[in-house]
């Protein structure tokens, strides 16, 4: 008789395995894996939708919907050109634009940010007549870090959400002291005196044609106001169960509604364009690791990293956030993190410690490790992606050298500012 524990972790193994290699086929190994664990009855149909945790799902596809009508409105673009050209400096024009990457990326998927901001980098880039490489990498990494930094910014925050019940205003203020939002602050800082060193030396004064015009507030608005009510959600949700991804839902309905009734969008065309590639591999990695903890191999894998980390907490802790950043760096942290949320929460218990310091710390360190390398996250592919198109390919030892240090110092301050706070 086959043993159900051996298929999911063969399967678990295969698929992580084809991740890496084949990196633009994750969706249908993700939905693949799943199929075949319902198929050779590791887990019965019901047991698979279970494991799919449906208020993340909202909070994902909802957010898309919100994201994608904020960029086709250019009021991103527009803030950006008036950034540029109120900027004294080649340096700090490059330095505004990444910073405005990050503000946007705390809201919405890092993706579209890089795919609202690239186009005024690279206007900047040909104004100047300087190579846009270094610009865009930075402006990838800078939105992979501030992503982190709020429950709807990115799939891995949504992630933690879901599998901690932590609400949107626990990213604030989690149980009464600061929470992920102040550790990626420090994290910017200290990143943020990186990107000057690389762009220290561009010195022109700076100016774009002004081409891009808002073609509606409303988009803008409707941001806002979601934010508005995940942060009074908290209040009423406390176990984070499905209010938040029910609300991303409503205002996602909102937003199709008036883009059909104002810019007269096709509904069908516009629910086709999100972005289902990656709604679908969530959804399948939601049922590959539910099959590894159905079959008990969280626990067996927590009680190695136990027995290697013994009673010393500090030790634990860095050897989490170091194996989370190397991992990251090559293998897309989605997976990764659910993967290692539960086994982070069962050391914490084999610790007898509250889980916040190992959640936190598996995070930052699953998050911002993705930022070394150009295959470690979807921004950073993206960004490579807009650069090959406009002649100037990245190579992968010239990414490291950008991404590498800027990692180093957010993970750094990060990492200690959770320990400070959380130990």
């Amino acid at each position: 008789m086959r043993d159900p524990s051996n298929i999911a972790i063969g399967i678990f193994a295969c698929a992580y395995a084809l991740f890496v290699i084949l990196p633009t086929r994750r969706t249908w190994i993700a939905a693949g894996g799943a199929a075949l664990l319902v198929l050779l009855g590791v887990l019965s149909p019901q047991e698979a939708l279970r494991a799919i945790n449906w208020n993340v799902m909202g909070i994902f596809v909802g957010t898309l919907v919100i994201a994608d009508s904020f960029m086709a409105s250019r009021v991103p673009a527009y803030i950006a050109e008036r950034i540029v050209n109120n900027s004294k400096n080649a340096c700090w024009s490059i330095l505004w634009i990444c910073l405005l990457a990050s503000f946007i990326s705390a809201f919405v998927e890092n993706v579209a940010t890089v795919l609202i901001i690239a186009p005024i980098a690279l206007a900047l880039s040909r104004k100047l007549s300087i190579n846009p490489t270094n610009m865009l990498i930075a402006i990838a990494i800078s939105s992979n870090l501030q992503g982190t930094a709020t429950l709807i910014g990115d799939p891995p925050s949504m992630l933690l959400a879901g599998f901690a019940k932590m609400n949107f205003m626990d990213f604030f203020f989690y149980r009464g002291k600061p929470s992920i939002f102040f550790a990626v602050q420090l994290g910017a800082l200290a990143s943020f005196a990186v990107l000057y060193l690389i762009f220290r030396k561009h010195r022109a004064r700076t100016e774009v044609v002004g081409v891009e015009k808002v073609r509606s507030w409303v988009p803008a608005a409707i941001l806002v106001l979601l934010i508005v009510a995940l942060a009074g959600s908290s209040f009423f949700d406390i176990g984070f169960t499905s209010l938040s991804g029910q609300i991303c839902m409503v205002f996602a309905l909102a937003t199709i509604i008036w883009e059909k009734m104002t810019n007269k969008k096709s509904i069908r065309k516009g629910v086709q364009a999100l972005d289902w590639d990656t709604t679908f591999f969530l959804m399948g990695i939601f049922v590959i690791v539910g099959s590894i903890t159905i079959t008990g191999w969280i626990s067996r894998i927590a009680d190695g990293l136990s027995g290697i980390m013994g009673a010393n907490i500090f030790f634990g802790y860095t050897l989490l956030v170091l194996i989370s950043v190397i991992l990251s760096a090559f293998v897309d942290n989605v997976p990764f993190l659910a993967a290692m949320l539960p086994v982070a929460l069962t050391i914490s218990d084999k610790l007898q410690i509250a889980p916040s310091l190992m959640l936190f710390g598996l995070l930052i360190g699953a998050s911002l490790g993705g930022n070394i390398t150009p295959i470690g996250a979807s921004a950073n592919i993206v960004a490579c992606g807009l650069l090959k198109k406009e002649g100037h390919p990245v190579r992968f030892g010239h990414f490291v050298k950008i991404g590498l240090p800027f990692t180093m110092a957010a993970v750094a301050a990060a990492y200690l500012f959770v320990w400070a706070v959380w130990r």
